[in-house]
């Protein structure tokens, strides 16, 4: 049976899609006034005011009193009941079954999304609900005010959805909408700028300058003002005819972070009103109690309350303070984190901590945002964190006080307690329905003693109770009186604060196998899991894995976050890490991390071979049974379980490193390698070459020692650590060399050579990395390596030109684009003929030149090699303007800054720079990847 209340439009109650007859206009009002509220209690005064104001009826207590029995008689078997507490008249129901708690929480849901195409679709689901003017038949002052407050959601919801759409380029199918709404909403501005923006990419400049005009006299006559200084600068683009804003749909992202608000959060009055009055602050406010005491969902809540309040972004991040996999997240990778969030490109993404803090900091100097830092170990990983921006505010939750914090800083403490009776009592009725809770009332007492009313405790209890129907509420009373069998470990101090019983209840009702698979869960290293490789820690097929994941997830002991993507509560991968060490032997454990890892590093592996095919291959450990490493179908496919496996993976190799397994370490940062270096994160390429090659010290393996060394040094080659890259490629070098492994060696001559070329710019740093780019290409020849001997014929090349002999530089580099050519390596060969293009524009054959650059962009848009294709317009553009064709050479520049600008980079000012005639200079080809 399905019920639904629907007040986004005519009130209605429908129960499996047919409508019940609810009564007349007073009825429904009284009705609408609980649903509102749903799950809360109401006093009869306030019901009398939401229903007649300031005119009740002569017996008003006793109409309202035959208004709710009769709806108690309206809403029998519906699953939903009007119940009569102390603190006054409480509907109990699902949040979801009223339209107007679906579409709030719809819209937490796209808030809380990864990607802008899930936001956009859950906020189209949620305007999807609105059926016309809420309870439209109704008529009182406080419906006619939650009517305003509605619509002013509905708008909200609209104006981000069309941003969304916008920025994905779609205005033509958002044209006519937004016409619409700006008739109904004519003086809201940001609707105005969507108009303006839409019909300016239709091609209708004309309509949308008169319609800013119109929309100027009007803001001037009916209040007295200007257009904000937003809407003047985009009518001012549109005037100009400024083409960027027809290139270019994306725009500076703004952060929504949040995770998806609590189902059925109740209570935390006081808490909520403390929070508030911190909203206009500059303030650190800390949230501290038990664990489990609800500290993080009372962040996350408010955190939806008050985000229209923080449009410069909300930010959330996961200290792991506590958890029982990992250490504390460092707050580099956490403020790199932030910038990346605000899409900072990776180049622009400072070495040094501090100044990357420094970045993060004047990057929201001039923002209002929310931060939420979740489950803090100590202040001293909250400190680097800390905006200094005069409206920002900060929310950490801490099991500890932090007091450090409040010292030095001047944070403000706020303890949250546990839940009063009331509010647990109305948690559960939420969750289980009024008339199974009044059936019981004794074993309903005796569970919110027993839980001591802390939060988590009572949603898994509610969360089994609800899916065992069948089960008397009495039965889990007994079970939580026993306190020999509740989580010690996580006692706070209080014997009742004991949470084992109410895990191990869960657990019991599990079959055997999603049993195991949950204490294996707890063994996982990485921030979630994916459903393929929870199947290798289980040595099961990926098919026998999926029904024990959703048995996991309908009892509230996994959470599916994303498709196919699972994560668990702290408190319960503790839980079920020591259920694992209690239960499984250490082989049986040993075993499963192994599957783990083994999973990752092979599907890592064949992924790389995707990316980089020519890469030189290397022998990975055994594949044992059990195990079922993911295959990929093409390019797009390996790059994106790369970026959706990179944090997991980071973490394997660092567990891996700390639990005595150094193969999988090395050789996991390997297959890493290709694909940090495409997307440019360079700190990662340190951290888990740096990480891999410790580990591996305890390894008699000096051919893993050369590997990690080559890596390590070219992440720090990129990262500007010319000192450290020179200084570990040398050691790299030597160990080469007593293995006797010519290739090897080869490969770092390639590194050092590039090193000595961007290290100083002059004559002789070029003339040292022409030196190794030669040997190089000596000991690729006397290996028969010839990916190698193609690579290093290019670096010659490249070199060759850079130090004025452009006719070396065109023998070289034609002798490597035939190499290149014979071993079917397109990105090999675009990276050639970018820099032959470069040689023939420094010899003037500028038609060759432009030849070169052609078929050097077009091979890169095929790889979708975006940034490389950039490239290769920009330099297009120099050797046409030499050429003497200004207007090609303003159409490839401006293709080259449409690229850049989609996807943010830092080159981009450089190619504005020569559409505005300030620069006509050229950029060196880049060396190709070996």
């Amino acid at each position: 049976m399905v019920t639904q209340f629907l007040l986004l439009g005519d009130l209605e109650l429908l129960v499996d899609g047919c409508a019940v007859e609810i009564g007349h206009a007073r009825q429904q009002c009284v009705l609408a006034a609980l649903l509102v509220n749903v799950n809360q209690a109401l006093p009869a005064d306030q019901l009398l005011e939401r229903v007649w104001a300031e005119r009740p009826p002569r017996r008003a207590r006793n109409t309202l009193s035959g208004y709710l029995s009769r709806l108690r008689q309206v809403l029998t078997g519906t699953g939903a009941a009007i119940v009569r507490r102390p603190a006054g008249y409480l509907l109990a129901a699902d949040p979801l079954s009223v339209d107007l708690h679906r579409f709030d929480d719809l819209v937490a849901q796209a808030h809380a999304a990864c990607d802008s195409g899930t936001a956009e679709a859950r906020l189209d689901h949620a305007l999807g609900l609105w059926r016309g003017e809420p309870f439209a038949a109704l008529d009182t002052p406080w419906l006619n005010e939650v009517r305003r407050s509605l619509a002013a959601k509905r708008l909200s919801a609209e104006l981000e959805r069309n941003d969304m759409v916008l920025r994905r380029g779609g205005h033509a199918e958002l044209l006519e909408e937004l016409c619409e709404l700006a008739a109904a909403h004519p003086l809201d501005e940001r609707l105005a700028a969507q108009l303006l923006l839409a019909l300016y990419r239709s091609g209708r400049q004309a309509d949308a300058l008169a319609r800013y005009e119109r929309l100027r006299r009007r803001l001037a006559d009916e209040l007295g003002v200007d257009p904000g200084a937003e809407l003047q600068q985009l009518h001012q683009r549109i005037l100009a005819t400024d083409q960027v804003l027809i290139t270019s749909t994306a725009r500076a992202p703004v952060p929504r972070q949040l995770p998806a608000a609590p189902r059925s959060f109740t209570g935390r009055t006081r808490e909520l009103a403390v929070l508030d009055s911190f909203v206009d602050t500059p303030a650190t406010v800390v949230l501290s109690g038990a664990p489990g005491v609800g500290k993080t969902a009372l962040a996350v809540h408010w955190g939806h309350l008050v985000r229209e309040r923080f449009p410069g972004g909300q930010l959330y991040v996961n200290l792991r303070g506590f958890d029982p996999a990992g250490s504390p997240v460092d707050p580099a990778s956490v403020i790199r984190g932030f910038l990346e969030a605000y899409a900072v490109p990776a180049a622009d993404i400072p070495v040094d901590q501090e100044a990357q803090a420094a970045l993060f900091r004047g990057l929201v100097a001039d923002k209002q945002v929310l931060l939420v830092l979740d489950n803090a170990r100590d202040a001293q990983q909250v400190r680097p964190l800390l905006p200094a921006a005069p409206r920002c505010l900060t929310v950490v939750t801490s099991r500890g006080s932090l007091t450090s914090l409040v010292a030095v800083e001047g944070a403000h403490p706020l303890a949250v307690d546990l839940l009063t009776d009331e509010d647990a009592r109305r948690l559960l009725i939420a969750r289980l329905g009024a008339e199974r809770v009044a059936a019981e009332p004794a074993a309903l007492d005796e569970i919110i003693t027993t839980t001591t009313r802390l939060s988590l405790a009572l949603v898994i209890v509610a969360a089994w109770a609800a899916t065992h129907p069948g089960f008397p509420l009495a039965c889990l009373a007994a079970e939580l009186s026993d306190s020999r069998r509740r989580l010690d470990v996580l006692n706070a101090g209080d014997p009742a604060t004991d949470l084992r019983a109410v895990f191990a209840l869960s657990c019991q009702a599990l079959s055997p196998g999603a049993r195991r698979l949950f204490r294996l869960a707890g063994l996982h290293p990485g921030p979630d899991l994916s459903a393929a490789s929870t199947a290798s820690l289980a040595g099961l097929p990926p098919g026998a894995t999926r029904p024990l994941l959703d048995e996991l997830a309908q009892a509230h002991l996994i959470d599916e976050h994303e498709p196919g993507r699972y994560i668990q509560h702290n408190l319960l991968r503790t839980y079920a890490t020591e259920l694992a060490h209690r239960t499984d032997s250490d082989e049986l454990r040993h075993a499963a991390a192994d599957r783990f890892l083994e999973h990752y590093l092979h599907t890592a592996y064949q992924a790389d071979r995707i990316l980089s095919p020519h890469r030189d291959p290397i022998t990975l450990a055994r594949l044992q049974a059990g195990v079922a490493p993911e295959a990929h179908v093409g390019y797009e496919q390996a790059l994106a379980w790369f970026t959706a496996e990179r944090r997991v993976l980071l973490c394997a190799v660092q567990f891996a490193a700390s639990s005595g397994r150094p193969t999988y370490a090395w050789q996991l940062a390997w297959s890493l390698q290709t694909f940090l270096a495409l997307r440019g994160h360079w700190h990662d390429v340190v951290t888990v070459a740096g990480v891999a090659m410790a580990a591996t010290e305890r390894l008699d393996d000096p051919h893993a020692q050369a590997v990690l060394g080559r890596l390590l040094g070219r992440g720090h080659l990129e990262l500007g650590r010319f000192t450290e890259a020179r200084t570990t490629l040398l050691r790299a070098l030597e160990l080469c060399r007593r293995l006797g492994d010519p290739i090897g060696q080869a490969d770092v001559h390639h590194d050092l050579a590039v090193t000595c070329a961007r290290e100083g710019g002059s004559r002789d740093h070029t003339g040292m990395a022409l030196d190794h780019a030669r040997r190089s290409l000596r000991l690729y020849r006397d290996g028969g390596h010839r990916p190698g001997q193609a690579g290093a014929l290019n670096d010659i090349g490249w070199l060759h030109a850079l130090l004025g002999m452009p006719d070396a530089a065109i023998t070289a580099c034609s002798e490597a684009l035939a190499l290149f050519e014979d071993l079917g390596d397109r990105d090999g060969q675009a990276a050639t003929l970018d820099s032959l293009g470069y040689a023939h524009h420094c010899l003037g054959n500028h038609e060759r030149a432009v030849d070169c650059y052609r078929r050097a962009i077009g091979l890169n848009r095929e790889l979708g090699h975006r940034h490389c294709e950039s490239q290769a317009l920009s330099h297009l553009g120099d050797a046409l303007r030499t050429a003497g064709d200004v207007t090609g050479a303003r159409v490839a520049w401006g293709q080259a800054l449409a690229i850049l600008d989609a996807l943010e980079h830092r080159d981009a000012e450089a190619v504005r720079a020569k559409l505005d005639g300030a620069s006509a200079g050229y950029s060196r080809p880049r060396l190709p990847n070996t």
